[in-house]
């Protein structure tokens, strides 16, 4: 079965910068669309940014700006370059990859802090 692993969080200061990794088990581009999401407790979860299996980028309006979202395809992993940092940007992380057709599956990987704090 598809396996995310998503590294990369952690503790850091507001204008800060961090990393996120999410290496998939399999080939990234079998997947309609690959993402990350978040999730600030008490909140819903909600979509920071997609990839498509093209390699069309979308951004939330949250995240524009200050976070960008990348691929390397022989690496089968997909990053999340976060700059900027607010503490709004408090959250679980986690990474999505959602298959092809016309009902399609979403796995999830298990998530990873990212606390912005001073």
């Amino acid at each position: 079965q598809v396996q995310l692993v998503e590294s990369g969080g952690g503790l850091v200061q507001p204008g800060g910068s961090l990393r996120l990794s999410c290496a998939a088990s399999g080939n990234i581009r079998s997947f309609k669309n690959m993402g990350w999401y978040r999730q600030a407790p008490g909140k819903e979860r909600e979509l920071v940014a997609t990839i498509t299996t093209g390699g069309i980028r979308n951004h939330a309006d949250s995240a524009k700006g200050r976070f960008t979202i990348s691929r390397d395809v022989a690496k089968n992993t997909v990053y999340l370059q976060m700059n900027s940092l607010k503490p709004e940007d408090t959250a679980v992380y986690y990474c999505n990859a959602q298959t092809m057709g016309w009902r399609p599956y979403d796995y999830w990987g298990q998530g990873t802090q990212v606390t912005v704090s001073s």
